[in-house]
């Protein structure tokens, strides 16, 4: 008899490992490249949503038992809450994941990670880099921003500076904010990880 393939939700990706992973998060490692790998199996399945919950939660995790009812209450308070928290980035992922538009968070993050750039030897490459993966056209992970946008951030990288990104970064947190963030506070993910929340302390 053919064996089921198994689910990327049972060892193959441990609660411990991602765990760890979202506490490293949490001690100060960098957001973007942190974030990036965690809870990557839930891109497979739209119905995964009870296994994001179930791992954000598992009780050997000290650090993601400090995610309380009012923290994630407040990620319905507004779009930037949600973003100011590193467990509602991860949450919100999760969810862009099921819809396969995740790549909007990833420049979003990128480019705030971009801004933080002192060096100015620096700024070049990483402007040409986030330009190629997000920006271009048929770029491996490209956006979706209208031609003019895309025509003045190529001529920004030219000459980088921290703001070279911020036109195109507005249009995609305007985008997600009005079209993907809505419906996660509507999605299976959301409100199960409110209701986990809340039943820990029933």
């Amino acid at each position: 008899m053919k064996e089921d393939t198994p689910k990327c939700s049972d060892q193959s990706v441990s609660d411990h490992t991602i765990g760890k992973d979202l506490q490293n998060a949490r001690t100060g490692q960098r957001q973007n490249r942190g974030m990036r790998t965690r809870l990557g199996c839930l891109s497979h399945k739209s119905d995964s949503c009870s296994d994001f919950t179930a791992i954000l939660l598992d009780k050997p995790n000290r650090a993601l038992k400090r995610l309380s009812t009012e923290e994630t209450t407040r990620w319905a308070d507004s779009f930037d809450v949600l973003l100011s928290h590193k467990y509602g980035v991860a949450a919100f992922r999760a969810f862009l994941k099921t819809e396969f538009s995740e790549e909007n968070l990833e420049f979003w993050l990128a480019c705030e990670e971009f801004k933080k750039t002192r060096s100015t030897a620096k700024l070049a490459s990483k402007a040409q880099r986030i330009f190629e993966e997000f920006v271009d056209v048929q770029a491996p992970r490209e956006v979706n921003i209208d031609f003019q946008t895309r025509e003045v951030t190529r001529r920004n990288i030219q000459e980088p500076s921290p703001s070279c990104f911020d036109q195109a970064q507005g249009k995609i947190h305007s985008l997600m904010e009005k079209d993907s963030y809505p419906r996660f506070l509507r999605s299976k993910i959301y409100t199960d990880l409110l209701s986990q929340t809340q039943r820990r302390l029933s």
